[in-house]
């Protein structure tokens, strides 16, 4: 039989399987020997036990992992941000798409507080990039059945600085979603430093990934992307990384570089640009043996 982790607890991993319900499991011990740690989003085989558990066998194939949080087979990264108070840096939101695209699933831009402020030249600059951005209002309701219908048969994590409205946003999705998730996070002790807690919930037909280290940009929550796979994370870059003068351009300040030409050619965003240039200078003051334990 095989399922998907929900929810991993005290040593039992909760599997979702079709037409089975939830089954409590344990780990077979042979998954140790292999350095195969189960998390939360793979899919699973399993094998149910007489008293109605069951025991992971063996986990299949991911699309993707996040070490920090530890969590699996993310489809999607709803970064949800505002032109309102608190106005969101674009610096914030092309540092979680680069993460999202270095992992290999799909940036949603969500504005939220559309109402108060529809940030169109922001909306403009993503959507030219080619990334799926949407307005929405949790307050008026405006938007939100363009973002359930992205939702939904996805598994999707939430991603914003504080105050944006993400739990707002997921409230008007799945009423009681907020309610739910306090009552799991009181349970567990959320908010402690040692609290790692991460389940999927099922939101306007899809999954979505309740996480402290979802929960916002915290950087160090963020696995660092190296310098030398930085510029496929920015999806414009991709028809200008060919084009370069040198070999090994860091697309930075080298003369002849296919990419600050379209830059200056208005073809990539100045602002995309400089904040791939800060990621850059950033990833390159992390020493190899610190990017080696943040795998």
């Amino acid at each position: 039989m095989t399922g998907r982790i929900v929810k991993a607890l005290s040593g039992f991993y909760y599997v979702e399987t079709q037409g089975g319900g939830t089954v409590p499991c344990r780990g077979r011990g042979r998954l140790r020997h292999q350095k195969v740690s189960p998390l939360v989003g793979d899919r699973v085989e399993i094998a149910l036990t007489q008293d109605g558990h069951g025991m992971v066998d063996a986990v299949l194939p991911r699309k993707n992992q996040f070490s920090r949080p530890a969590v699996a087979n993310i489809d999607q990264m709803a970064i949800v941000c505002s032109g309102a108070v608190p106005v969101t840096d674009p610096f914030l939101i092309d540092r979680m798409a680069a993460m999202a695209e270095w992992k290999g699933c799909r940036p949603l831009i969500v504005f939220n507080k559309c109402d108060l402020e529809r940030a169109e030249e922001l909306v403009r600059l993503y959507r030219d990039a080619g990334f799926s951005t949407l307005q929405v209002s949790a307050e008026t309701g405006e938007g939100m059945d363009a973002l359930a219908a992205a939702i939904a048969g996805k598994v999707s994590a939430f991603t914003g600085n504080s105050g944006v409205g993400k739990s707002s946003i997921l409230n008007a999705l799945r009423p009681g979603f907020g309610l739910e998730v306090g009552q799991v996070s009181e349970k567990l002790g959320r908010g402690r430093h040692t609290t790692r807690h991460v389940e999927l919930f099922p939101v306007a037909g899809g999954l979505v990934a309740d996480t402290p280290g979802f929960s916002s940009f915290d950087v160090d929550e963020m696995e660092a992307i190296p310098k030398e796979e930085l510029a496929s994370a920015f999806r414009e870059f991709a028809p200008y990384l060919d084009g370069c003068r040198f070999q090994g351009c860091a697309h930075v300040k080298e003369k002849g570089c296919a990419v600050r030409a379209a830059v200056e050619a208005g073809t990539i965003a100045p602002s995309r640009h400089k904040s791939y240039v800060r990621l850059y200078q950033q990833a390159k003051e992390i020493p190899q043996w610190e990017l080696a334990k943040r795998k």
